[in-house]
């Protein structure tokens, strides 16, 4: 098997239920993964809308979740750093946690959730950057996984 990413809340690109988006609760949907690579010491997972009209919009980064973990459930808790040491980064919201789907009117668009296995845990503070982020993760990305959804309003 090779490192994989899915959602029980949407297929692979498929609607994302509003129930996870600026239009309902707004709470992340559940995720789970299976084989990161053996010398994976943390994850990280961003989460992005690269058809937002600005450019690319981030919509959730959280990084330093222990390699042993294989999912999160439905709504993961909007805190800077979770019970099992994962930290939470700011959206282009501005916020701390995850911020769901919210485009304009129109055509729908693509919101990718990307997870990385890194063979380091980073040593980045809770409510960092996605470029901090990027930039920290760069050298110890051994691998990554990749689902899509899609939601218009």
């Amino acid at each position: 098997m090779a490192f994989a990413l899915k959602s029980t809340a949407f297929s692979n690109g498929g609607e994302i239920p509003r129930k996870y988006t600026c239009s309902g609760e707004n709470v992340s949907p559940a995720l789970n993964w299976i084989d990161p690579p053996g010398q994976a010491r943390s994850l990280a997972l961003i989460v992005d809308d690269p058809d937002a009209p600005a450019g690319t919009w981030t919509h959730w980064i959280i990084w330093n979740i222990p390699a042993q973990v294989t999912s999160f459930p439905e709504d993961v808790p909007i805190q800077e750093s979770l019970p099992n040491g994962a930290r939470q980064g700011k959206n282009d919201f501005g916020r701390i946690g995850y911020g769901g789907p919210c485009p304009p009117p129109g055509r729908p668009h693509r919101y990718f959730f990307r997870l990385y296995a890194l063979d380091a845990i980073l040593d980045l503070k809770p409510g960092a950057a996605r470029g901090e982020l990027e930039s920290a993760m760069k050298p110890h990305v051994l691998a990554h996984a990749e689902w899509m959804g899609l939601f218009k309003r």
